[in-house]
């Protein structure tokens, strides 16, 4: 009896493990970024998912270990969306929020699952028995999958982000391709280190390893061929990070941040905004006596629309001092507002505006509002619908084109790509990130300085509580602020003219991958039939 129970219980541990292993390796590629910040393990982290997919190719079972490995993983990375939490603020009740707040996360963990999933089942279904044409096919997908996604409105945790901001040398090859250059770097090395190790358990389990050792240097050719990528991608990042930056003086811009850490609790307030009033007012005097060219102040700074800006205190340091700002504030699009930031002369006068194109769902507009309107209640400070500004903007400023970006699109690198082919020459980011934990605003730096080696330009960027910071174009950090703090600083950035590969053709990589492992799929079949 005891040897039966045992027996099943041996059964059960051997069906679980491949799920459990599936979703340890998920966490582990979650634990690369911040606030742990493991990047290293993003080379390996997918290798047991991949063993496991072409080892239970015949089974049919692939699904569930790879759902589980996309919820580790985005479910890990994307835990600071829990901090929204709670809502009482924003007139929430305490378990209508948990419950908004555990929706959230718990969808983009899903989501991230089918993901996964989806890329799993196209390897079981056109991968066949050659371990080659897994690695290009599994690369392809997963690049296209990610191309797929990051079209959407929900967008955040690529595989490349797991290497910012420790790996910069790395982060250098989206100057060829974006992003995806970095997200297929990665497919690629842990294809390989996983086809090795399946080639290697197939000699083993066929007995040929231990009488000859030629099968084995077979089997480690692919952990040889991974070695030798590995280190020849990171020379080719290396090539690229080790160029130096041009700065010509004429092109020189000091450029002021204050960042004012107003509780988003108190935003809505008239106590908040008359801190707003002064925090951002006195920074700007502070910066301007310093003898900046211009002040940058985060998302929504000031809370009222375009219209009541022009009375403000912040507006009238402007007059009195004729130093530049940008300023955060909100827009008007008949009878919806937008997220903006307004562009103002050294005469206090309105000369460009720039509106946020990516919203944040539930956070910014609902989804399927006739449906959901009743039930969650929009988390904006304003009871005004919002909308999004138009896909195609420019951002002119008294110093020339910049690349602006409003918070969430920091996520979006065509949002940066289209605006450097614009001529945007410098990058201003602005945002509010007072109601995340503090691993969100990390994550949302290290997004923010992938863009700037994307792009190849100095970056700007002021927050309400942090982290603001300034970048060169190598993603360097040359100062980065404190959390939950009062800070203003100045630094100077230097306008650019460059435009990188990726900037010139946008991802060619990832249809070249599509259309390379399609051909040789199909190759394959018609010679088989053959």
């Amino acid at each position: 009896m005891q040897k039966k129970q045992s027996k099943k219980q041996g059964e059960r541990l051997t069906t679980l493990l491949p799920y459990l292993i599936t979703l340890a390796s998920g966490i582990f590629m979650g634990l690369t970024v911040a606030p742990v910040g493991a990047w290293f393990l993003a080379w390996i982290a997918l290798v047991p998912l991949w063993v496991l997919v072409v080892t239970s190719a015949k089974s049919k079972n692939q699904f569930p270990p790879a759902f589980l490995w996309g919820i580790g993983y985005h479910g890990v990375a994307l835990f600071w969306i829990t901090g929204i939490h709670p809502m009482t603020w924003l007139g929430v009740p305490w378990l209508p929020s948990l419950a908004i707040t555990l929706f959230c996360w718990g969808f983009l963990s899903v989501l991230g699952g089918v993901f996964v999933a989806i890329w799993a089942a196209v390897m079981v279904r056109l991968g066949g028995q050659k371990s080659w044409l897994r690695i290009l096919i599994g690369t392809a997908v997963w690049c296209g999958l990610e191309s797929l996604w990051s079209a959407g409105p929900l967008w955040w945790s690529s595989l490349a982000y797991t290497q910012s901001p420790h790996n910069l040398v790395i982060l250098h090859l989206g100057q060829l391709s974006g992003p995806n250059t970095v997200t297929a770097a990665i497919v690629a090395v842990n294809g390989l280190i996983a086809e090795g190790w399946t080639n290697r358990q197939d000699a083993k389990s066929a007995k040929i390893s231990s009488v000859s050792s030629a099968p084995l240097r077979f089997v480690n050719k692919y952990w040889v061929i991974a070695t030798g990528l590995l280190i020849s991608l990171h020379l080719i990042g290396f090539i690229l990070y080790s160029r130096p930056i041009a700065q010509p003086p004429e092109t020189a811009l000091k450029v002021g941040i204050v960042q004012g850490n107003i509780p988003n609790r108190l935003l809505r307030s008239s106590e908040g905004f008359r801190r707003a009033q002064e925090n951002y007012t006195n920074g700007y005097l502070t910066l301007a006596d310093q003898g900046v060219d211009a002040v940058l102040t985060p998302e929504g700074a000031l809370p009222i629309f375009q219209r009541d800006l022009l009375g403000t205190a912040l507006v009238a340091a402007v007059k009195l001092k004729g130093v530049v700002a940008w300023i955060g504030a909100f827009g008007e699009r008949g009878d919806s507002y937008t997220i903006s930031l307004f562009t103002f002369n050294n005469k206090g006068e309105i000369v460009s505006r720039y509106d946020k194109t990516k919203l944040v769902p539930l956070g910014e507009y609902i989804p399927f509002e006739g449906i959901l309107g009743g039930i969650i209640q929009r988390l904006s400070p304003l009871d005004a619908h919002q909308v999004p500004g138009s896909a195609n903007q420019v951002f002119d400023t008294p110093f020339g084109r910049a690349i602006a970006s409003i918070c969430y699109e920091s996520a979006f690198p065509e949002q940066f790509r289209r605006q450097a082919a614009a001529g945007g020459q410098f990058i201003l980011s602005s945002s509010n990130d007072a109601h995340y934990t503090a691993s969100m605003p990390f994550q949302h730096h290290a997004q923010d300085m992938m863009r700037a080696i994307e792009t190849d330009r100095w970056s700007a960027r002021a927050t309400n509580t942090g982290y603001s910071a300034f970048v060169d174009p190598h993603g360097r950090t040359l100062w980065i602020s404190g959390y939950n703090t009062y800070e203003t600083h100045a630094e100077t950035i230097y306008r650019r003219q460059t435009k990188t590969l990726y900037v010139r053709w946008g991802d060619w990589l990832t249809p070249f991958l599509l259309i390379s492992s399609g051909g040789a799929w199909l190759v394959i079949q018609l010679r088989d039939k053959n």
